[in-house]
This record gives C-alpha cells, structure tokens and sequence, in this order.
C-alpha cells in the first residue's frame, strides 16, 4: 500500500467524532483534527493538540484510527517489529529525524512512539506521525513490514 498524503488537517465534524468514536471504541481527545482520510473518507489518522487543557504534553500527538492499518501494525509488533526497527542499521538515521520533528512538535518533550531516541516503543504512533507528514521512511518501513492497507469496507462500519 502506498502511504495515503497527508493533505491538510481538517476540523473534525460531528460525524467524524461519531466516527472516531466507533474506530477507537472511546471519546476521542476534544479538539482533534483529521489529518489523513481512508478511501471510503473516514478518519484514519487524527491529530490531537500537543498539548492537554492542563497545558501539559500531551503523549499521542498523531492516532492510528483505522482497524486496518492499526491491525497490521499490531501484528507487526507481536512478531517483534519494534525490536527489528530498533536493530535495522539503515533506519537509525530516519528514526533519529523523526523522533527530532516528533519531539519539536511537543516543544522538546519525548512523548508516545517517539519518547526515547535509542528505542522505538510504539510501531502504530511512528505510522500514524508518518501518514500525518505525508511519509517517511520509518512509514515506509512499518507499512513495507506490516502489510498494512485499505480494506475492503470501511472499518467504521455503516454511516461512517
């Protein structure tokens, strides 16, 4: 599957929230934004503010929605993904850039997939800030390993 561009992120609409809802199976964060759509127009990657009401960092910037990629991607980490991510030579520099962009986007702080430059801790928030940049090569990798693509149907289910 080739990494969906990111295009701009839009407001979320009612029906995008309703539709988040059923995706992530919870009341997403307030104020998300769509920053990638699947085929069928759903919200498949959100992008929450960097940072809480509180003013505190907040840990997951970028949200895989889509069951899809996200049952792809978790896959992925079962078979040890994280840990052949972590030891590929070749992408020590591509995981180096995009834990420096992800970390600039929280005002320096190390947060969710990005929070250690020396360790990947989660496959699913790498994709989701790849797909929300238009791609990258730690995107690439995940999709390339994970066989992640669109389904057939829409994941949000009917009305979505």
């Amino acid at each position: 599957m080739t990494a969906p561009a990111s295009g701009a992120s839009s407001a979320a609409s009612s029906a995008d929230a309703e539709a988040v809802r059923r995706l992530i199976g919870r009341e997403p964060h307030p104020g998300f934004r769509v920053a990638v759509r699947c085929p069928f127009g759903t919200p498949a990657v959100i992008e929450n503010a960097p940072h809480d009401e509180r003013g505190y960092p907040f840990p997951t910037r970028e949200w895989l929605t889509c069951r899809a990629l996200a049952a792809a991607v978790s896959r992925l980490e079962a078979d040890g993904g994280v840990r052949m991510l972590e030891q590929d030579e070749s992408m020590a520099a591509p995981l180096a850039d995009a834990h420096t962009r992800h970390q600039a986007v929280h005002d320096g702080h190390r947060v969710a997939g990005a929070g250690d430059p020396d360790h990947v801790k989660c496959l699913h928030a790498h994709l989701a800030f790849a797909l929300a940049e238009g791609g990258n090569p730690v995107g690439d990798w995940i999709m390339e390993r994970s066989g992640a693509g669109w389904p057939a149907a829409c994941c949000a289910g009917a009305g979505a």
